[in-house]
This record gives C-alpha cells, sequence and structure tokens, in this order.
C-alpha cells in the first residue's frame, strides 16, 4: 500500500517503527564490541572474523525467505520474528560458553538482521509518500543510528559495571520490547496470504531481484569496510587505549545520525547516484584515515568520517532500491540490497580478520583495502551516472 496523498511522515505508525528499530539495532549492537574478547577468553581468538562473518552470513542467506514473506504474509510477522530471535539468542550466550557452541549461536543470531530491517524497510515506504522516501529512510535510519551508538556504549557499560551476563540478558530485554510495540502495529500488506509451506518455495528471482542491480552492488562495496570496522576496532581501540570499546561505534552514530536526514531530502531534490558519488568519497576518506590513526583523536576522527559516509550512503541506497521497485516486488527487492549488505560485511569481516592476524602493524593494511572496494564502487557510481546524463541528453 502506498501512502502518495497525504504529504505528512511523521505519524504515530512511522513513530512507533522508529522506537521499535531502536530497541532491536540496541539489543544486538551492544553485543559487538564486548565478543571479540569474550571469544579470545574462550580460546578462539582465531575466529573473530567468525562473529561478525557468521552473524552476516545466515543474515544474507535468510533474505530471500524474509522478502518472500514480506510480500505474502505480511510486513508485522516478519519484523517480530527478527526482534524475537534477537530475544531468545539473549539468553542463549550465557549457556554457550565454549568456542564452537558460541559461534553456532552467532550464526543463529544473524536470522534477526536478515529480517527485521526487510520488513521495516517495506513498511516505511508502504507508509510514506513517494517524493519523501529518502527523507523516510533517513529519519528511519536516524532510530537505527541511535541504537548503534547506545547500545555499543552501555553494552560496555553494563559489561564492565556488572558482568557480560547481565549484557546479554539487557539485550534480550530490549528485544522483548521491540516485539512489544511491532504487535500492536498495523499491517500494511492489503492482499495478505496464510503461513504455509508453499511460502517458503523461493526461485530464483526471490535470491536476487535485477531491477535493482546498480544500488546493490555499491551497497556491497561499499560495507565491506562495515565488516572490517565491526571486526578490527574492538582490537584497535584497545591498541591505542581505550578502555570503553565502544567509543569508535559511538562517534561513528553521532556522526552517522547528523547527516541522514539531510542526506535523503537532498537525493529527494537531486538524486540517488550524486549524492551516493559524495557518500563513496566520504567512505574513502575514513578508511584512510582510520588506517593511518595512531592516536586516539585521529581514530575517532575517522570514525566521524565513516558515519558520515554511512549516514549519506544508508537512507540513499535504500530509497534508491525502493524507487526501482513496485508493490508487488518490494520486499524482493529490499532482501535483495540486504543480501549485497550482508555479502560486503561478511567478507569485509572475514577478509580484514584474515589480513589482520592479531598484528597491530597491519591494520593500516586492512583498512587501506576498505578503501579500494570503496573506489570500486565510486568509480561503477561514477560511470553510470555519466551514462544516464548522456543518454538524457540525446532523447
Amino acid at each position: 500500500m502506498q501512502n502518495t496523498a497525504s504529504p505528512g511522515i511523521l505519524t504515530t505508525q512511522f513513530w512507533l517503527l522508529g522506537l521499535s528499530s531502536f530497541l532491536f539495532s540496541s539489543s544486538f549492537n551492544m553485543l559487538i564490541p564486548e565478543l571479540p574478547a569474550y571469544l579470545s577468553s574462550m580460546g578462539g581468538a582465531e575466529y573473530k572474523g567468525a562473529i561478525i562473518g557468521l552473524f552476516t552470513l545466515t543474515a544474507g542467506l535468510s533474505r530471500p525467505f524474509s522478502g518472500r514473506l514480506t510480500d505474502r504474509v505480511g510486513r508485522v510477522p516478519v519484523m517480530a520474528f527478527g526482534s524475537l530471535v534477537c530475544f531468545v539468542c539473549g539468553f542463549l550466550y550465557p549457556i554457550f560458553t565454549t568456542v564452537m557452541p558460541f559461534l553456532l549461536l552467532r550464526l543463529v543470531h544473524g536470522f534477526s538482521t536478515g529480517f527485521k530491517p526487510t520488513g521495516t524497510a517495506a513498511y516505511v515506504a508502504d507508509i510514506v509518500p513517494i517524493n519523501r522516501r529518502g527523507e523516510a529512510m533517513g529519519i528511519h535510519g536516524m532510530c537505527m543510528s541511535v541504537g548503534s551508538a547506545f547500545g555499543p556504549a552501555i553494552g560496555s557499560m553494563i559489561s564492565q559495571e556488572f558482568s557480560l551476563n547481565a549484557l546479554f540478558y539487557t539485550s534480550s530485554f530490549l528485544a522483548f520490547l521491540s516485539i512489544a510495540i511491532l504487535l500492536n502495529m498495523k499491517e500494511t500488506l492489503q492482499e495478505k496470504q496464510k503461513l504455509s509451506l508453499k511460502s517458503f518455495q523461493i526461485t530464483r528471482r526471490d535470491i536476487f531481484e535485477p531491477d535493482v542491480f546498480s544500488p546493490a552492488l555499491i551497497t556491497f562495496l561499499c560495507y565491506f569496510g562495515f565488516g572490517a570496522v565491526a571486526t578490527v576496532t574492538p582490537d584497535f581501540s584497545g591498541y591505542l587505549g581505550l578502555q570503553n570499546r565502544g567509543l569508535y561505534f559511538m562517534m561513528f552514530t553521532i556522526s552517522s545520525i547528523m547527516v541522514r536526514l539531510f542526506a535523503g531530502k537532498i537525493s529527494d531534490r537531486h538524486g540517488r547516484m550524486p549524492v551516493t558519488i559524495v557518500g563513496c568519497i566520504v567512505l574513502i576518506i575514513a578508511m584512510i584515515i582510520t588506517g593511518f590513526a595512531e592516536s586516539v583523536f585521529m581514530f575517532l576522527t575517522g570514525a566521524a568520517f565513516f558515519g558520515i559516509a554511512m549516514g549519506i550512503l544508508s537512507p540513499v541506497l535504500s530509497a534508491w532500491t525502493v524507487d526501482l521497485s513496485g508493490d508487488h516486488n518490494r520486499g524482493r527487492a529490499i532482501a535483495t540490497m540486504f543480501i549485497s549488505l550482508e555479502a560486503g560485511i561478511g567478507l569485509g569481516a572475514f577478509l580484514s580478520a584474515e589480513l589482520f592476524e592479531n598484528q597491530r602493524e597491519n591494520l593500516p593494511l586492512v583498512f587501506f583495502c576498505m578503501a579500494a572496494f570503496a573506489l570500486a564502487a565510486l568509480s561503477y557510481t561514477v560511470v553510470i551516472y555519466q551514462f544516464k546524463k548522456r543518454r538524457a541528453r540525446v532523447i
């Protein structure tokens, strides 16, 4: 259902969705800074890349199913299932205290982000006007970003002041609140189908929606950097003497929040591609600064630039994806973009862990490689933008 009659986007449903997303984002992000040290304490230091890599693997694998279910069963059930996974996993972390069970749990936990964001993006597109999608994606992204900042910061504090188990239970509690909000929201899918085995029978097109190839490819290349940041910055923080490993994430998120709304609105007026080009340039700068960081100030400056880059790219690429989809395939299109996102994060996590090898002197190489992927995204965007302009002049 596409709302084209009213220019307003700040409805009660929109803010309830934003609050649910904030709680969901806080729930799983609050664990990230503490998990590398936790895994090392079990004797699994060499598997640090798997913390993010396995999480994103199942998130990506579940996207075709979440996209199909979003378009058939409904937006709300898909979102609620994603939050439910976070709720359950939070109670299981204190039980799975050896390396292999822990990694298995990370694999299961990934289903949360495989489902919740897919249903959420489709829900946002349903309730806002077409000409304000970028702005709406930016505002909603701010809710996710605040959760991304609040979660790691409060997570590290809970871990230091209380215990890791208290952190895990807090994660479950926040996920429970997210579910409670979702179960009181109105479904926006008009032609719903009952859940059945047929609902899970995916086709090749459920895995990849060709209409959104360009934003999906750019997302894939840009999010290699995110995988690297999530994997190695906790150790990087320790090398620089930062006790709170969530500070990089906090700085990244604060700067991201500052630009999300404006980036989305600008892309509504001037187009997705020009704004994407700017985001790619800033991302390259962020990776280079972080790679060269030898002080806390430079490290957090890199985080600020990284936040600006993601604050530009996230809402614009989401809106671009929705622009290229229709009501009948919106969930599938969004799932394709998120598959690309998770693939980029997962491969970035594994690659960065391989390059890092728990050696501080390898950190610059990690981030320079991530800058190369961002440069590839920039090059592709410039090429298709120039092609589009030439074709427009011919027509």
